[in-house]
């Protein structure tokens, strides 16, 4: 009887975690750039509710030299010297929910715009990436790859393979959880091709709505609904760029609402980027990051 009794204990005991976990992020995920700039921004400056899973998304990791010159799939962090791997631990260690990715490339280092290349052996790049990655990943102590590519040749052959097997290894590895891609208008092409290929080891859309030219609501539901029907509507992301491009201010969350209106449900939101909200004019810092995840924790639709 006392074997049963603590077995039952323990087997009470986990299932108790499991379920607090659940109702912790309730299915809604936030994500948001950080470090692209090259600011001293910092993770604990951001607010982050418990109650969200919340991935911090260093921007960028980039395979190639400080003068812009490619590496062969060597990638380097190139991101703002305040990101250590020591605050990425403290703000983990602080809030449980809380994720951190690496952003592949962007779209420049300094003055040198980026661009996938052909590599000569996919395969060597496939395994430098693999290497250097794993080892950023082990020293940041991070959770998952975001795929940033913004600039492609006429003729690509090779982005689609390459990036696919890099996800899937990574995670059948165990490196990596999460994987996500962030496609804007004019890379929709070689996206549509990985997704339609590897679409499986993806797991969220962070399509950036705000080079759409998209100001309006009605234009913003026009826009989501042709990039879910190109993707998935259960892994695209709405988006929002800090005082910047694309539609601006409440007009946002008001989208959001249309959104719902129309059957979609939320299930996450991506905001570009911290440094422009720790440097923001407006009376409360980071004012969007607040009421992004109120918004999550209160939409009716889960």
């Amino acid at each position: 009887m006392k074997t049963h009794t603590i077995f039952g204990g323990f087997w009470f005991f986990i299932i108790t975690i499991i379920l607090t976990l659940l109702q912790l992020c309730n299915g809604k995920v936030f994500m948001e750039y950080i470090g692209a700039t090259g600011k001293p921004v910092t993770m604990d400056e951001v607010p982050i509710d418990d109650g969200i899973d919340f991935h911090f998304i260093l921007s960028f990791a980039i395979d190639a030299d400080a003068s812009g010159n490619p590496q062969n799939g060597i990638f380097k962090p190139y991101w703002a010297s305040s990101l250590t791997p020591e605050s990425v631990a403290a703000v983990k260690s602080k809030h449980p929910n809380v994720k951190a990715m690496a952003s592949l490339s962007g779209w420049s280092l300094d003055s040198t715009t980026l661009r996938w290349y052909q590599p000569e052996n996919s395969q060597t790049w496939i395994s430098n990436a693999f290497k250097s990655l794993k080892s950023i990943i082990q020293t940041y102590n991070l959770d998952g790859i975001d795929i940033d590519y913004e600039n492609f040749p006429k003729h690509n052959e090779s982005f689609s393979y390459c990036i696919g097997e890099l996800i899937t290894y990574l995670k059948n590895q165990s490196v990596i959880s999460v994987a996500t891609i962030a496609p804007y208008r004019l890379t929709t092409i070689p996206y549509v091709q990985l997704f339609a290929a590897y679409g499986g080891v993806i797991d969220y859309v962070n399509h950036q709505f705000y080079t759409d030219k998209v100001r309006t609501t009605e234009a913003y539901l026009e826009d989501f609904q042709l990039r879910t029907a190109q993707f998935d509507k259960e892994k695209v992301l709405p988006s929002y760029e800090i005082d910047g491009r694309g539609i601006q201010g409440e007009a946002f969350f008001d989208a959001l609402h249309i959104l719902e209106e129309n059957g979609f449900d939320i299930n996450g939101i991506m905001i570009y980027s911290a440094d422009a909200s720790a440097s923001t004019n407006l009376t409360t810092k980071f004012y969007y990051e607040q009421k992004s995840q109120e918004f999550l924790l209160n939409s009716s639709r889960v």
